[in-house]
């Protein structure tokens, strides 16, 4: 995308996304022209929902006038920190916090928020010095969705497919040393419930040098019970259920009985407690309640039978969810969900603000859903617009924020600056056949601008 005016600083906090209403594009944006000549917008987070919002009010107003302000100094938020760098087509998550397992011990080394995690190995600033240790042979995820398969196959992926990828160059380091041997993905419901999608199952199914760990027992009844179900879901339950109890091919089999790693499935277990080493000083295992399914559909929801298990392990990767933060005082936030309570994106008792993305919907979707979600936010702020219903007349815009930044020493990086951090990291990664090499300390980064 190609903004015809608009502005990137870093400055503070994120928004984050339906089809907008069918009108005649034409006829709005002739009204629109004609009811504010240039106004003033300003977007704050320059991810996926932040860029999409953007784009449709650009597209959809011929005079708009933009700005995007970030606080990190580079742009594209989680497209360019959230997602496995061997998956650049998907980079798509976007949310200030991860949810806390909220047991006994999740404090001791060794324990780890996947957000972290996935941030570590992309680069994100605030995640580069952490130094997750791989030295143990087994590790556990907790949850069943796309990041938790994410981090799984990042774990046991053989380093030296990722080496022509954008992850850094520290966690690729790390990644050869790694010991871990097996992962077990787990989950507190059963295999209808799980979250990830076919595409990332069925790398996990294929991945070099892995082989699958399924219990058939997990899976009995199954064949029956998807007869009714969405085909996307259908497709899903038919792959787990092939690789769960058909004997693999002779090919298949050749390629798995070498395997030097495995991957598996926990079903109906929910973490109660993790477990300290003897000394108490880093992870042992994980005590997991064993739990059935009550109700039925979207309100099916798992509840503890009173037994427990015992999964020993070094690491703990905790996906279990994203959550935003709220931004400000002044701006509405329900804790409870994670969201700024809106209509459609209008923010609730403040006039002309507006939210998109997680922040809006809470921490559900892919690039997809925030893309429309996004436009749905655009297309309201311009009806709003066309309606007389925000502020008219001359405003000052970016003009102001400048005065403010200079009144505070705030020296903001521009996107012609980005630019040159670009151009810096592409070619850092040349040498060694990647696509780019990250830039991970904020200080160099001002260096190399000359700050």
């Amino acid at each position: 995308m190609a903004p015809r005016c608009w502005r990137w600083w870093p400055w503070s906090a994120w928004p984050r996304t339906r089809l907008p209403p069918s009108e005649s594009t034409q006829s709005f944006r002739q009204q629109l022209s004609t009811q504010e000549q240039t106004p003033q917008i300003c977007v704050v987070g320059s991810g996926p929902a932040g860029f999409y919002t953007a784009q449709h009010l650009l597209k959809h107003h011929p005079r708009a006038h933009v700005d995007i302000y970030e606080k990190q100094l580079v742009p594209f938020g989680l497209v360019r920190f959230g997602v496995a760098p061997d998956h650049p087509e998907v980079k798509s998550y976007g949310a200030e916090d991860h949810r806390g397992l909220e047991i006994p011990g999740e404090e001791l080394p060794g324990v780890l928020s996947a957000r972290a995690f996935v941030g570590w190995y992309n680069g994100l600033p605030e995640n580069r010095k952490m130094a997750p240790d791989l030295s143990c042979d087994t590790a556990v995820v907790l949850g069943q969705g796309n990041v938790a398969l994410d981090v799984a196959r990042i774990l046991l992926t053989p380093p030296e497919y990722l080496e022509k990828t954008d992850i850094t160059e520290a966690a690729l380091g790390a990644l050869r040393q790694s010991q871990v041997k097996t992962v077990w993905i787990v989950g507190r419901r059963g295999p209808l419930q799980v979250a990830f999608t076919i595409k990332e199952l069925r790398e996990m199914i294929q991945l070099p040098g892995t082989r699958p760990i399924l219990d058939p027992a997990d899976f009995l009844g199954l064949q029956d019970r998807i007869k009714e179900a969405p085909r996307p879901r259908k497709r899903l339950m038919e792959l787990l259920l092939r690789a769960a109890v058909e004997k693999p091919g002779v090919a298949e089999a050749a390629r798995r009985a070498p395997a030097p790693r495995a991957w598996g499935l926990r079903f109906l277990r929910s973490p109660q407690r993790v477990l300290p080493s003897p000394d108490g000083r880093r992870v042992a295992g994980i005590r997991l309640a064993v739990t059935r399914l009550e109700g039925v559909g979207e309100a099916t929801r798992a509840v503890p039978t009173g037994d427990l298990e015992d999964l020993p392990c070094g690491l703990v990767l905790s996906s279990i969810g994203y959550k935003s933060c709220p931004i400000d005082p002044s701006v509405p936030f329900d804790p409870k969900l994670g969201v700024i309570p809106n209509m459609e994106g209008r923010v609730v008792d403040v006039p002309g603000l507006y939210c998109s993305g997680w922040v809006k919907r809470g921490p559900t979707g892919v690039i997809t859903t925030t893309m429309t979600d996004s436009f749905v936010t655009g297309q309201i702020l311009l009806q709003d617009l066309k309606a007389g219903l925000l502020p008219s007349g001359p405003r000052p815009g970016y003009a102001a924020i400048k005065a403010l930044l200079g009144s505070r020493g705030v020296w903001p990086v521009s996107f012609s600056d980005w630019e040159k951090l670009d151009a810096e990291e592409v070619s850092r990664g040349q040498g060694a056949g990647k696509p780019r090499e990250k830039l991970l300390d904020p200080q160099e980064m001002l260096r190399l601008l000359g700050r």
